[in-house]
């Protein structure tokens, strides 16, 4: 399991990027990248279940060479990373919680671009805090992510 928060930069009108999709009617996510927090959860999800650290390592603010970038290129560099440790994706499972932007209207559509970009069925939900927090006041957004792997060949793979 994995979770990535970032605040709604609301002095930047930029779309809100999330689920690589744009967003209309939220302001969007601080960041050091494009601040894709459901991209930058499933890369620690995936990067964690691999035993390969997490995204900090990787793709950490300390490199300046990553500002600004698509989170969909941290995702495929880690899909990159997954495979060459032998691992194969079987699913991911990712949660929003948030009170903007509304999810459900787009939610299929999310699921299907994300599946796309991992490679595997990847499923996507949304959850508020029922006004608790900062998220629940909307001054940002969590997303979690789990992915489970697998090794071809592993007897424990589902038929």
């Amino acid at each position: 399991m994995a979770a990535d928060v970032h605040a709604f930069a609301v002095d930047d009108p930029g779309p809100l990027r999330l689920a690589d999709l744009d967003w209309a009617g939220a302001p969007r996510l601080s960041g050091h990248s494009d601040g894709d927090a459901a991209l930058h959860a499933i890369c620690d999800a995936l990067l964690s279940a691999a035993g390969l650290g997490d995204m900090g390592e990787h793709f950490g603010v300390d490199r300046p060479e990553h500002a600004g970038r698509r989170s969909a290129d941290f995702l495929a560099a880690t899909l990159r990373m997954v495979r060459d440790a032998g691992w194969s994706v079987m699913h991911v499972a990712v949660q929003v919680v948030t009170r903007r932007p509304r999810i459900a209207p787009r939610r299929r559509e999310a699921e299907a671009r994300l599946t796309e970009l991992v490679g595997a069925p990847v499923s996507f939900a949304a959850t508020t805090t029922d006004g608790l927090g900062a998220l629940g006041e909307g001054d940002g957004l969590l997303a979690q992510a789990v992915a489970t792997l697998v090794r071809p060949g592993d007897p424990a793979r589902p038929a």
